[in-house]
């Protein structure tokens, strides 16, 4: 295994530009939770804050494939300029703004919509390099991703642990601007990368001719849709375990514990899988990948207690990150080279989305149903989603194949 990863961090310019881009990304960890904690404190509000905290992760996940289309449309080394310049100058400015009590709710929240809005697309652009770098071995861009999604995993766990350790001695403001920190020096040392500014810009004519990402996302949406899924089990997992120890009597601890069995078993499996070459076609792995976590989901709701649910968990988790993984390369290989941003950010989108749409989900049904029927509900869901995988065709890539003849 080591070795197999050890090729992956040896391709041209791969160490200096993944590390960049890993110091970027943490900002993704560190500044959600202190623009909470900060408007919480300014405000006294749990309302606001949550509004506040709404309207980013809003403009952040649902304008990534637009932020990406500049990417591809100008290339990284051109975008990945005006894109993190605007979003620090608007967090310097909602920092501002948070220092002391008594901002305008609204404002609070038309900075923080700005600010997510421009965040730069740093995983889908290291996704889209890493195509690039491992572009004639199957094989190893698979090993790439994994090691991408395992990385950027640790990020979103680290991240907020971090913001811990800073509130402890200073102000939630300070983790604000901690992240914009790290975003203004990993996004330099990307942009700087040879392997960044080697690749190349599409242009306006490649992108029009997507009618706005509408065929991108037409090529890519049986993957979409399972990342989607994905996020749905993720979002509803980090609410019913909850609920499911509130109500055996466990305490909050007792939660960190079983979500942090989640986040293992996701660093496994996506090891695990990045080290295996497989024969199996990918849209069969997605398929396979997804049912299992729907599986898990259906056993989870079958717990008699924490320890067998963390188990189960752990084992939801095991499948969580291959099949981010294979959904991705999915993705990539569903579209030109110059879409590949775009494609990336459709599945990181999805995913994000799902999560939302998944812990809004669990907090309806688990005033009225029981824990294990919520937790069946959502195995279900991830079932059919794996159903369509597995129904998908051939028509997306031939549908390329002739795209390419014709140019």
């Amino acid at each position: 295994m080591s070795a197999s990863y050890g090729r992956v961090l040896r391709l041209p310019h791969a160490r200096r530009t993944f590390a960049a881009a890993l110091l970027g990304r943490l900002s993704y960890g560190v500044v959600p939770l202190s623009v909470m904690l900060s408007v919480l404190r300014a405000s006294g509000s749990y309302a606001v804050a949550g509004a506040v905290m709404a309207l980013f992760g809003a403009t952040v996940v649902l304008l990534a494939p637009a932020r990406a289309a500049l990417v591809d449309r100008y290339g990284p080394h051109r975008a990945l300029v005006p894109l993190p310049a605007a979003h620090l100058a608007l967090l310097g400015t909602l920092t501002a703004a948070l220092w002391r009590p008594g901002a305008p709710p609204v404002l609070l929240g038309a900075l923080a919509a700005l600010a997510g809005a421009c965040a730069p697309p740093l995983g889908p652009t290291m996704r889209a390099v890493w195509s690039r770098l491992a572009q004639e071995d199957k094989a190893l861009l698979q090993r790439a991703y994994s090691l991408d999604g395992v990385a950027e995993e640790l990020l979103f766990v680290s991240g907020p642990l971090l913001v811990g350790v800073l509130v402890a001695v200073a102000p939630p403001t300070a983790g604000i601007l901690f992240g914009a920190a790290l975003m203004l020096v990993g996004t330099a040392g990307f942009v700087r990368s040879p392997a960044v500014r080697a690749v190349p810009a599409a242009g306006p004519v490649s992108v029009r001719r997507d009618r706005g990402g509408r065929r991108v996302l037409r090529r890519v949406g049986r993957p979409v849709a399972a990342a989607a899924s994905v996020g749905l089990a993720i979002g509803v997992l980090d609410l019913l375990v909850v609920v499911f120890a509130d109500r055996h009597g466990h305490g909050g601890a007792s939660v960190a514990w079983v979500l942090a069995a989640l986040s293992a078993g996701s660093a496994v499996g996506g090891m695990l899988n990045g080290a295996v070459n497989w024969r199996a076609p990918a849209r069969t792995r997605l398929a396979a990948l997804t049912l299992c976590l729907g599986l898990a989901l259906l056993g989870a709701g079958c717990a008699p207690g924490l320890g067998t649910l963390a188990l189960f968990v752990s084992g939801a988790g095991f499948f969580v990150s291959p099949a981010l993984t294979t959904a991705y390369l999915i993705a990539d290989e569903a579209v030109a080279p110059e879409a590949r941003t775009r494609a990336g950010a459709w599945v990181n989108t999805a995913v994000n989305a799902g999560s939302t749409g998944g812990t809004a989900l669990a907090g309806a049904l688990a005033g009225r149903l029981p824990v294990a029927v919520c937790f069946a509900v959502t195995g279900g869901v991830v079932a059919v989603a794996a159903a369509l995988v597995m129904a998908q065709g051939a028509r997306v890539r031939g549908a390329l194949r002739e795209e390419v003849a014709v140019r």
